[in-house]
């Protein structure tokens, strides 16, 4: 492949092009797959494994071609789901293994507003696919719709690549131990506590980025094990107590320390007034640096049960014990392979 145009970004991944106005000119020819990809999930791998693949076969550029903020946070705010990742890190798995090895050569984040939502599906393809990508593949999910109030699908993206010399493959539905991928199925698996399946739909753990709350006596050293999150607007899991493993990058350039962990998603209904938190109680604790900046990974691996007003904080103490054991098994399982 001829060399890049551009240059990566700053972090060394893929170069991310946040308005078309960002795509050099001559871009393409390209590969290109078009969605949300909210949640990166398997079934969106699938389809930009093979929008990569084309783009190596004819010496193009693979690009996927995602929207910030999400369409339904603008067409329909009351109604938009919450997201399974945040922009940052839908893109940081968007942008993958970087270019020059097996990954994509670019990311096209379009600002989604009232001017977007009005393009036709005409002036969406001239537009963004021929014109400012030089597009020779589209490969999409048979469900995807495009344009003005959705009016195209694929079979109208077809008929436009046969008017403006480019092909489209569709994908069907991938599925995962008889279950079917798809963004709102992570959604509702995960809302309703089920990180197992939740966990197989996108190929990795159920993670929730955030940072130390603020006002919970957190300073420049963490002393006790208990941690709890900063207020989150994204996807969390259904209330209850789970096993959860937390990452901790205490200092900029530094790996991270994985902390198991047990994780309580609720009101606290045993302590009277309501009063809601991610509350993580890391198990196998040491003392670390940790602030309101700190970045917190906290990966939700199972259920152990849902949220529970006991009569006593003594009956609670007691089920906390409980639930520790519980977790401390399933993490001797998962050293000695005996865990999906």
């Amino acid at each position: 492949m001829s060399e890049h145009p551009w240059s990566p970004n700053e972090s060394g991944g893929v170069p991310i092009f946040r308005s078309l106005a960002e795509v050099p000119t001559g871009f393409g020819p390209s590969a290109v797959a078009v969605g949300n990809f909210d949640g990166v999930h398997l079934g969106h791998r699938e389809i930009l494994a093979a929008v990569i693949a084309d783009a190596r076969a004819f010496d193009g550029r693979g690009i996927a071609v995602t929207f910030d903020p999400h369409p339904e946070q603008v067409l329909r705010p009351a109604k938009a789901p919450k997201l399974i990742t945040p922009t940052a890190e839908r893109l940081r798995l968007l942008a993958g293994t970087g270019p020059g090895g097996t990954g994509l050569d670019a990311v096209l984040v379009l600002p989604f507003d009232a001017a977007l939502a009005q393009l036709t599906p005409r002036e969406f393809v001239q537009r963004i696919l021929v014109g400012a990508l030089g597009v020779r593949r589209v490969h999409e999910g048979r469900n995807f719709r495009f344009g003005h109030r959705a009016a195209a699908g694929v079979e109208e993206l077809a008929a436009f690549g046969a008017e403006f010399g480019f092909s489209v493959c569709v994908h069907d539905a991938v599925h995962v131990r008889g279950l079917e991928v798809s963004s709102s199925a992570v959604r509702a698996l995960v809302s309703a506590g089920d990180m197992r399946r939740a966990r197989w739909m996108l190929g990795r753990p159920f993670t929730v980025l955030s940072a130390p709350a603020r006002g919970r006596g957190i300073g420049s050293r963490l002393a006790v094990p208990t941690v709890n999150l900063a207020p989150y607007g994204g996807l969390l899991p259904a209330l209850g107590v789970y096993v959860t493993r937390l990452k901790v990058v205490s200092r900029v350039g530094e790996a991270g320390r994985f902390f198991e962990a047990v994780t309580n998603v609720g009101n606290r209904p045993t302590f009277g007034e309501p009063s809601f938190a991610v509350e993580t109680h890391i198990l196998n604790f040491e003392p670390l640096d940790l602030n309101e900046d700190t970045p917190l990974e906290l990966e939700f691996l199972l259920r152990l049960r849902g949220e529970i007003k006991f009569p006593s904080p003594e009956a609670l103490r007691t089920q906390i014990m409980k639930d520790v054991a519980r977790a401390q098994r399933y993490f001797r399982g998962i050293k000695i392979g005996n865990r999906e």
